[in-house]
């Protein structure tokens, strides 16, 4: 068992026309979770998972998937701002690596450059607490990060 990791574009065969994707955002403390609907128009968070070690958080990552009837993940890679690979987003591979391991479901791999930057700003806008952006700031960027995935599957 073990799943293929590819660029989102690569990975569009392997997900089929319909069916939930899970998105990640990967932190070094915590993983954003989001899910889409089965027709794949609109992603939401599902909840933030406060890292403890890789299997529990495989663990936890795939029970949600598993709620959902997902056929794929698309995780967040971190890329510098010159398009170029630094540390998060070798650590980013890495976890794609393990968890493909565990499972047969592709992975894809989508930019997610500036993403959290982005939703920390729509939280401000909306007047969001700190505690409360704390709180809910990496499921909402894993939303973002699976939406932007999923326009992009739309468009092509």
């Amino acid at each position: 068992m073990l799943a293929a990791i590819l660029p989102l574009e690569e990975a569009r065969s392997l997900f089929g026309a319909r069916g939930v994707l899970i998105g990640l955002d990967l932190g070094t403390k915590t993983i954003g979770v989001a899910s889409c609907d089965p027709d794949r128009r609109l992603a939401t968070g599902v909840e933030t998972i406060h890292r403890k070690n890789f299997t529990a958080d495989a663990a936890r990552i795939l029970a949600l998937a598993g709620e959902r009837a997902a056929c794929g993940f698309v995780l967040g890679l971190p890329l510098n701002m010159d398009g170029s690979e630094g540390p998060r987003a070798q650590s980013t591979r890495s976890f794609a690596r393990n968890l493909s391991k565990l499972t047969g479901l592709p992975i894809a791999l989508w930019d997610e450059r500036l993403s959290t930057a982005a939703v920390e700003r729509e939280l401000i806008a909306v007047d969001a607490s700190r505690a409360k952006r704390a709180a809910i700031i990496d499921q909402h960027a894993a939303a973002y990060i699976l939406q932007g995935a999923l326009d992009r599957l739309a468009r092509t």
